[in-house]
């Protein structure tokens, strides 16, 4: 057997992963809701019970980091611990209520011996509602700083390794690394969650698998997920080896947050082209079915909290710098900055562009100082320790050329400074740029705002009128997270010097009430888009995801990071052999109906002809004499003809019912009178226009239809083509007797009147002997057009009081929201049954004298 340890980091990526025996609860916390089941959910979901009336509403914050700063004690070799309140994890306590109790799940910022962790743990627990997750060293090597920084960061910044100088190829180590870590993470979360009432809320990047752990473990856990950095377009995506893994991860959750709409796009782009999923609009809301689970995205800017800058802005020390700085830099206007160390945060291109501003505009110089406070760099790499070199000497070219002794145009801040001086910096600066080249959100826009708002105590101190107008501008790159929620900012493309320099002259020369009516959109914007609004919108979507999770029956199922949830209604079931059996040997009169493409034939399939065990299977059902078996497709009756011609005594209908033929040696009929396809030479050369645009599109020609395929075009585009030349077709059919329809990657016209399910009717109809139904119907289909068959089979019949009931079996291909009450995987599952059924008939010779019937006097 395997190794199931966390060490055997092969073994969790290829699948043992995920069976690891449940960690053994050191905080049980568990309780039961009255009237849930609850062995309905994954195994070991309710390991005790807890008195209804002491629970509290709890929320589980899940991240790489607590929100805790620690340090030993020189003296006592102690550890001290405090809050971090510029945590966003912290903050975003503001948007709940008092009564909930946030429980916070990451690792701590520095390394803490073995023999210290227990002690550790129950004093962040007991002091700061935090439960550590202590990850080993050499772990947290690989996982943070290879995967996480090395490779996973600079992909979703839109830097590919195409070179070793430039970026870490992929190390499987490192990504075997990233998985044991979450799964150390999701043991954490196992130990004190209550599945059934506790809301988890995971954060960022470095945990994007953390859910499929969770929902393994718990299938009805209450699971939201926030990305702080952008999402990559699919073309870079796509090139992630482990790409499905981590989209995967994604979609068991319930709420997936953005930053941005391109964000959320990108990811859902990713989704339809790497696994197939489509999105939809419901009520305002974007969603992906996913194995009949609805999984949310919101797009959600996460905002500030602007008590904490408040507080600072009231400080004396912020007052007596403002002053200073007032002193320092009298006379001149101010541009700031504040930006990490990093090659995203476009510092040099900031640079250049005040150059190109001072080459362009001499009467700037003396009068203009840009300010640009460089944080702490987050990594050590060559590319930032570049970064630096090329930013000091851009910053010393720019001195020396429009410098003097009392006039220096570049003012370069690279030490820690303190919030108090950065809030000052921001009050007196006429004008803030950002303009990196790809970042998350970012904040520092906000930050700029609210402090050129200032507060009382500070105009106090500072000498001016509690009533004057604030003024501020924003310079914003478009690649940053909150460009699109500041609307009165000057948006621009870091890399075009010449545009961002333009941008800088506009608001140093911007009119006093432009500026003005400019600040009072952003500051209006900021103080009700805060934290705890962004908070409190995030839980609430979370919380309507999740509103059905015990309505629905749930099914686990997948190896390794590929598990997922399968969501079903209660009465919609797995088809089983055995039960289907028993009604069929029972039954003397059945009736048959079976979809053709992606039933008896995979979609995928290019040899659309039947195997020699369908045929086979086919003409073994077909010889009971018991059995009416009919093929009811949209493919054309030249086309199934030929596929079918072995089984003799197969019926089919061809072209969704318009063409019937009950066996091989009966002439094909049609079920309507004169039809009118003129409308056809309107649809076909709007159809051919759409083929010839779209590459990967074909055309199918049928004698009463004609369908667009566009199963192998780009996904995006084909379905935005799809879409087009429906409403195109619509508009032009308005008054033709003909009807459009889309299904699974197709487009289809087709006359008015012609479904499967009234093809369905007319045999059961002609089947009928005095009036009394078949006692034994089933019908399968994978596809929207046999959703038709499925109402039309499941409809109690009209002619007589008692229904069919437990003797009708509907079941679709596949398990996704459906009129039928039964589904099977796959085509092979489909043949599977159906060779069942074939061992349970008892075949005799058909004779001559069977009764046929003919639709033509039933149009």
């Amino acid at each position: 057997m395997a190794s199931r340890s966390c060490l055997n980091l092969l073994g969790l990526v290829s699948g043992d992963l995920l069976d690891i025996p449940p960690t053994p609860r050191t905080l049980p916390r568990v309780m039961t809701v009255p009237g849930i089941i609850s062995d309905l959910d994954g195994p070991g979901s309710s390991d005790g019970e807890t008195d209804a009336s002491a629970f509290r509403e709890r929320k589980i914050v899940v991240a790489n980091m607590l929100p805790i700063n620690a340090n030993r004690d020189a003296e006592t070799a102690k550890w001290n611990f405090t809050l971090d309140e510029d945590s966003i994890l912290l903050q975003l306590k503001d948007g709940l209520t008092p009564e909930t109790e946030v429980l916070y799940v990451g690792s701590l910022k520095v390394d803490i011996d073995i023999g210290e962790q227990e002690e550790v743990a129950q004093k962040l627990l007991e002091e700061f509602n935090c439960v550590p997750t202590f990850i080993p060293q050499e772990l947290m090597q690989k996982f943070y700083k290879g995967f996480c920084k090395q490779y996973l960061w600079p992909v979703f910044h839109y830097m590919l390794p195409m070179c070793p100088d430039h970026g870490d190829r992929f190390d499987r180590s490192y990504w075997q690394a990233y998985v044991s870590a979450n799964k150390k993470f999701a043991d954490k979360v196992m130990e004190v969650i209550n599945p059934e009432d506790d809301y988890v809320w995971v954060h960022d990047y470095h945990l994007m698998i953390l859910p499929t752990f969770l929902r393994k473990r718990f299938y009805r856990v209450k699971l939201g997920f926030f990305l702080h950095s952008p999402f990559p377009s699919s073309e870079i995506y796509r090139s992630l080896p482990v790409r499905e893994e981590i989209l995967r991860g994604l979609l068991n959750c319930d709420l997936i947050g953005f930053h941005t709409f391109d964000y959320a796009r990108h990811f859902l782009s990713c989704c339809s082209r790497m696994l197939g999923l489509d999105y939809e609009s419901k009520r305002g809301h974007l969603g992906l079915d996913y194995f009949g689970r609805t999984v949310y995205v919101k797009i959600l800017p996460v905002g500030i909290r602007m008590g904490r800058i408040e507080s600072v802005l009231n400080e004396s020390t912020t007052a007596a710098k403002v002053e200073e700085l007032q002193d320092k830099f009298q006379g001149k206007n101010l541009i700031i900055g504040v930006d990490d160390m990093d090659i995203f945060k476009g510092i040099s291109l900031k640079l250049l562009a005040m150059e190109h501003l001072l080459q362009q505009k001499p009467e700037f110089r003396g009068k203009v100082v840009m300010v640009q406070i460089i944080n702490p760099a987050r990594s050590s790499g060559k590319d930032v320790q570049e970064a630096k070199k090329e930013t000091y000497a851009i910053a010393k070219s720019i001195n020396e050329t429009y410098g003097s002794s009392n006039y220096e145009p570049v003012l370069l801040i690279d030490r820690p400074v303190a919030r108090f001086e950065k809030s000052a910096y921001y009050a007196i600066a006429e004008c803030c740029l950002v303009n990196a080249v790809r970042d998350g959100m970012n904040l520092v826009p906000y930050k700029y705002i609210v402090c050129r708002q200032g507060t009382r105590l500070l105009d106090d101190a500072t000498g001016v009128k509690g009533d004057a107008p604030r003024t501020s501008t924003l310079v914003v790159s478009e690649f940053i997270g909150c460009s699109p929620s500041l609307s009165g900012a000057i948006r621009v493309n870091p890399w075009d010097i010449d545009a961002v320099a333009e941008a800088l002259n506009s608001a140093l020369t911007m009119s006093y009430t432009e500026k003005q009516l400019r600040h009072e959109k952003h500051y209006r914007y900021i103080s009700s888009h805060d934290v705890a609004y962004w908070t409190r919108s995030f839980m609430q979507d979370l919380q309507r995801a999740c509103k059905d999770h015990y309505n629905n029956r749930c099914c686990g199922f997948g190896l390794g990071l590929g598990f997922r949830v399968v969501s079903l209604s209660p009465g919609f079931k797995k088809m089983r052999l055995e039960r289907i059996v028993s009604a069929y040997r029972t039954a003397n009169r059945r009736v048959i109906f079976l979809d053709y493409d992606g039933t008896l034939v995979p979609q995928t399939s290019i040899n659309k002809s039947p195997t020699a065990e369908v045929v086979s299977v086919l003409n073994a059902l077909c010889s009971d004499p018991k059995n009416t078996v009919f093929v009811v497709s949209g493919r054309g009756k030249t086309s199934l003809g030929e596929w079918l011609a072995p089984c003799e005594l197969l019926g089919i209908a061809a072209e969704h019912g318009y063409f019937f033929r009950w066996r091989k040696t009966s002439n094909w009929e049609s079920s309507f009178g004169a039809t009118d396809f003129e409308w056809k030479e309107i649809v076909e050369p709007i159809m051919r226009s759409y083929t010839e645009a779209t590459d990967g599109s074909s055309m199918d020609v049928k004698e009463t239809a004609l369908v667009w395929h566009h199963q192998d075009a780009d996904p995006d585009f084909g379905s935005w083509q799809a879409i087009e030349m429906m409403n195109h077709l619509e508009n032009v059919l308005v008054n033709e007797p003909a009807v459009v329809k889309r299904g699974l990657h197709i487009v289809e016209v087709k006359p008015q009147g012609v479904s499967k399910g009234l093809a369905v009717e007319k045999v059961l109809s002609a089947t009928s002997d005095g009036g009394i139904s078949p006692d034994f119907l089933m019908c399968i289909g994978d596809d929207r057009s046999d959703e038709d068959m499925f109402q039309s089979v499941l409809k109690p019949p009209s002619d007589q009081s008692e229904s069919l009931g437990p003797n009708i079996f509907a079941c679709t291909v596949g398990q996704k929201p459906s009129n039928a009450k039964y589904y099977l995987e796959d085509t092979s599952e489909v043949v599977k049954l159906l060779r069942g059924l074939a061992g349970a008939s008892t075949p005799k010779p058909r004779y001559s004298s069977h009764v046929q019937v003919s639709f033509e006097s039933s149009s």
